[in-house]
């Protein structure tokens, strides 16, 4: 059973039993674990903890520890823009069971541990799993740690080399308020996914050079969203996701 984890910098930290008691959210293509609720909360929250954070045109995944306990009390991931392909992703493996934990620092130190590089997406988009590279799909997963409702770490030889979200739809948030309590509509599953083909390569690309088709397919996402009545709070998460590129490439 794993027990210690290594980031990037060969910081480490020991992996406890008190997993993180906090609703993800998902803005955009951050997934955000953590307790403050607006921007002024977590300039307080960083200057209070220690651990990864990101700073100006630096956008590694953020662990803060408390200096006291040395527990883990937040995270964030980013995911990647670039999309693995669908025989990538269904290599991806499926054991072990995520095991709940939380993580203790081995010290007071901060450290940077690098975003992934690539997005592997389940069918219909049911989880959503960033790792390190596609070099991780080569070899079996040591485990997989839940450090919050629906959010694990991947561990390979020890090392933290990804992360996953599952059943995004249901965190979805336009803001730093908590997600909707209520199942998310089928619509906005089916417009999750079809925003995430959008601001993920492939296809990302042609939206760039202004492909037609791909520029069809941003306007009509774009105007369901808009047009949506049922989900509100989420559908306006997904605007704010494809928000640029509409507004650079669609107007």
């Amino acid at each position: 059973m794993t027990t210690k984890l290594k980031f990037d910098g060969c910081w480490c930290a020991t992996v406890t039993d008190e997993p993180l008691d906090l609703v993800p959210r998902l803005l955009g293509t951050f997934v955000i674990v953590s307790p403050y609720v607006d921007r002024v909360e977590r300039e307080k929250f960083l200057t209070e903890t220690f651990g990864s954070q990101d700073w100006l045109w630096d956008d590694p995944d953020v662990f803060r520890f408390d200096p006291s306990g040395r527990q883990l009390v937040g995270a964030e991931f980013q995911m990647p823009e670039e999309s693995a392909s669908a025989e990538d992703s269904a290599r991806l493996p499926v054991r072990p069971a995520v095991r709940p934990g939380g993580l203790r620092a081995d010290e007071v130190s901060n450290f940077r541990h690098e975003m992934c590089t690539v997005l592997c997406r389940a069918p219909g988009d049911a989880m959503l799993t960033c790792l390190r590279d596609l070099d991780v799909l080569d070899e079996p997963l040591e485990a997989r740690i839940g450090i919050a409702p629906d959010v694990a770490l991947l561990v390979q030889q020890g090392a933290v080399v990804g992360w996953s979200l599952t059943d995004p739809a249901r965190y979805l948030t336009p803001g730093f308020a908590a997600p909707d309590p209520d199942p998310p509509s089928p619509a906005t599953c089916r417009l999750l996914t079809e925003c995430l083909d959008l601001v993920t390569s492939p296809l990302v690309d042609d939206v760039v050079d202004g492909e037609p088709a791909a520029l069809t397919r941003l306007r009509a996402a774009d105007e369901a969203l808009r047009a949506q009545h049922e989900d509100r709070h989420r559908a306006d998460a997904l605007l704010n996701l494809i928000a640029t590129y509409v507004e650079d490439y669609a107007t």
